[in-house]
């Protein structure tokens, strides 16, 4: 069986037996905070273990890294709607030690990609479109300053109404430990 039918046959039992109904919340989060964190497998549940947050509490977003890479990407837009309209008002951007997003090689991806059918040239031609995939891919060589920078990002930005604390943490990814890179609170 193949994995989409898994899930499909998963949610028809979920639905009919209604342990939908566990999850119930509203989009508001309860404790009125967003938080950018990494994709990692190993967050999924360690994460709002560790910070003591359930179900309702916050509004997640995920990319690989916890990176807000562009002002004005995707990212970037889902913590604004978070603090401008579903009533966010303290953001915190989560990295992790042994990242994936910090071992990235853009050559290693490259033949990755060209391995997997993805024309050298279609690569090489996205630099007409104003693209440098080796910088949209690149990863970074501390978390620590990623973090730092994604909260610089995100605090600075033209559209994020003053006021608003964003803190910096990494967290370690075998025990849950947290620990401070930047307190928003003393940047408010």
């Amino acid at each position: 069986m193949k994995l989409l039918n898994e899930i499909l046959d998963h949610n028809r039992n979920f639905v009919e037996s209604e342990e939908y109904v566990q999850y119930k919340t509203t989009k508001f989060p309860d404790k009125k905070l967003v938080v950018l964190s990494c994709m990692d497998t190993r967050l999924i549940d360690l994460l709002p273990s560790a910070m003591n947050v359930k179900h309702g509490d916050m509004k997640m977003v995920k990319n690989a890294g916890a990176l807000v890479s562009h002002p004005f990407g995707s990212i970037m837009r889902s913590i604004l709607v978070a603090v401008l309209e579903l009533n966010a008002d303290e953001v915190m951007v989560i990295g992790h030690h042994d990242c994936g997003m910090g071992k990235v090689n853009y050559d290693s991806i490259r033949e990755k990609m060209e391995a997997r059918g993805i024309k050298k040239e279609t690569i090489d031609d996205l630099k007409y479109a104003g693209i440098d995939v080796k910088t949209f891919l690149k990863g970074f060589d501390s978390v620590e300053e990623s973090v730092r920078e994604s909260v610089d990002m995100i605090a600075n930005h033209p559209l994020m109404p003053d006021g608003v604390p964003v803190h910096g943490l990494v967290i370690d990814p075998n025990t849950g430990k947290l620990d401070l890179v930047v307190d928003g609170y003393q940047s408010v």
